[in-house]
């Protein structure tokens, strides 16, 4: 009798224990969801789509001069602040003069700014140019035209390890946006899986990403040059590991950083679509 009554406790102890166990795996399972989530909170009441209205005067811009032609967008310092920084700096310092256009996702985007064709960066991503913590914001998405900048570094701490959550940092390189295709199926599922109307309607008529919505730093908005952005989104390439390589050299020349100014706008012919 005795060793019943003490088998029946262990099992209960154990059962207990093995309870606990349960829950604490389920609890960190749910902590390591929620902290793998997008770091940005979505207001749909205060959200503005900012990308879909046009420069204003002053306001700064970054004209891109590559061998396909001439992009021109808008920058975005209010929301990106150090990301934009960060490039405005290696602009005014030359630092993309001569750089290359290093992958081509055909139709989607495509990825320059690096010395080296294989995308490369010298002297390694520790320095500070390269470690530049990810800014999200409710007000920016991934449409076509959008200049984002490439992550390159994701850190973690020990108890993030297990808890989940970590840091995304970005560097010098950067992408343009193209869009992928808009079918029917495709346009309805947008419409959808969307909290916002105008944000789908947007997608939809604009062009862009929805899978890229939240995950890099978004610095600008193109607003002319969309033909430019075309054409380097459709070249070539081979792939090379996690990138596709143009066949042909395509570089930019140089990078300015300038006020837009609509009089001079009106007076420059940069073809667009």
């Amino acid at each position: 009798m005795i060793r019943k009554n003490n088998f029946g406790k262990i099992m209960i102890i154990m059962s207990l224990i093995m309870g606990a166990i349960s829950l604490l795996f389920m609890t960190l399972a749910n902590e390591r969801e929620r902290n793998n989530a997008s770091d940005v909170t979505i207001n749909i009441a205060t959200m503005k789509l900012v990308q879909l209205d046009s420069p204003k005067e002053g306001d700064p811009i970054a004209i891109v001069e590559t061998t396909l032609g001439e992009i021109r967008f808008v920058l975005y310092p209010q929301y990106s602040p150090n990301a934009v920084e960060n490039f405005i700096s290696l602009a005014e310092s030359g630092f993309y003069n001569d750089t290359y256009v290093y992958n081509v996702q055909k139709g989607a985007y495509s990825s320059m700014g690096t010395p080296k064709k294989d995308g490369k960066v010298e002297g390694g991503l520790s320095q500070s140019r390269e470690h530049i913590k990810r800014e999200l914001n409710q007000d920016l998405w991934p449409f076509r035209g959008t200049v984002c900048m490439v992550n390159n570094t994701f850190e973690r701490t020990l108890k993030q390890r297990f808890l989940g959550g970590g840091t995304y940092y970005c560097g010098s390189r950067f992408n343009i946006l193209n869009s992928v295709k808009f079918t029917e199926d495709f346009s309805q599922q947008v419409r959808e899986s969307s909290a916002s109307p105008e944000l789908a309607e947007a997608f939809i008529s604009k062009g862009g990403i929805p899978n890229f919505s939240q995950q890099m730093t978004i610095i600008g908005q193109t607003y002319k040059g969309f033909d430019v952005v075309d054409a380097l989104a459709s070249l070539e390439g081979k792939d090379s590991g996690d990138i596709r390589i143009p066949d042909a050299d395509v570089k930019i020349i140089s990078v300015k950083i300038d006020k837009y100014s609509a009089e001079e706008e009106n007076s420059t012919s940069v073809n667009d679509k």
